[in-house]
């Protein structure tokens, strides 16, 4: 599974690279690894979780070094039990230490994301709902962070402000009112782009309804108004429930019907997964 442009993968992890490495690179490793010593390692994650981020760890090592020779054991999007080896590294060994944290820090975070995700993903299974994500990412992240909600098995919401029309109660209340933002998005609109509205109450569903959407994201609202509200569309329009959303509430809000459940939990509150890297001895 990848959706990353090569250049763009090349070039955040050459950032990330030189951020690390600094002005003077891994004097640690210079100082106590004899040149030409060579090693092997395996990236080996401490808990169970589901995997995401391998790539990204592969691009670090052949870009800090491209003699080493790397074996990838585990697919992206791969659920696996604790002390199951995902990458094997083998080669200069100043080369392996010096690239260490950088792959580990793109594999625990992307992997801490897939394993959140995927637990959301479980909940709702049974039900017609699928979870996203949100716009909620770390700055300079976004398409890790929404590439490792895809590898936990749900959708991305859209990129960035520039790929779909999403009205919210502040464009709402400058513009004038429901219909109006409506009116200006939709004629502004492409006809490949779409255009989504929050509501908040089941009377400004109303209103889109009559004057016609794409998606409506119910911002907050609780079970029994989700639940009316899928019976004012009857399928007219997807619904989007947003606000709230937790391991603890999103079964019942997906039991309600609507279409997608957005969270933003899945990227801003994920914790790691813990993966190391171990030199494999004898």
């Amino acid at each position: 599974m990848s959706i990353f442009n090569p250049i763009y993968l090349e070039n955040a992890v050459r950032a990330a690279l030189d951020e690390d490495l600094g002005r003077a690179g891994d004097i640690t490793s210079q100082a106590c690894i004899p040149a030409g010593t060579q090693a092997s390692a395996l990236m080996v994650p401490r808990k169970a979780g589901t995997m995401s981020g391998i790539p990204v760890a592969e691009a670090a090592f052949r870009l800090f070094d491209p003699s080493l020779k790397i074996e990838r054991l585990v697919e992206d999007g791969t659920a696996v039990a604790a002390r199951t080896p995902v990458l094997r590294i083998s080669g200069n060994a100043r080369s392996i230490l010096t690239a260490e944290r950088v792959a580990l820090n793109y594999v625990c975070r992307m992997s801490g994301i897939a394993t959140l995700t995927a637990s959301y993903v479980a909940l709702v299974a049974h039900t017609q709902a699928n979870i996203c994500c949100t716009r909620k990412t770390t700055p300079g992240l976004r398409a890790f962070e929404k590439y490792a909600v895809r590898c936990g098995g749900a959708m991305n919401h859209r990129f960035g402000l520039d790929d779909a029309f999403l009205i919210k109660d502040n464009h709402v209340a400058v513009a004038g009112g429901i219909r109006q933002a409506l009116r200006a998005a939709k004629a502004a609109a492409g006809h490949l782009v779409k255009v989504e509205i929050e509501v908040d109450t089941l009377d400004q569903l109303r209103e889109v309804i009559e004057e016609g959407a794409d998606f409506v994201l119910l911002d907050n609202m609780n079970p029994d108004q989700m639940r009316e509200a899928v019976k004012l569309v009857a399928g007219r329009l997807k619904l989007e429930a947003s606000g709230g959303v937790n391991l603890e509430s999103v079964k019942i809000i997906a039991e309600t019907g609507v279409d997608l459940i957005s969270s933003g939990s899945l990227t801003h509150s994920a914790p790691i997964l813990d993966v190391g890297l171990d030199i494999e001895i004898g």
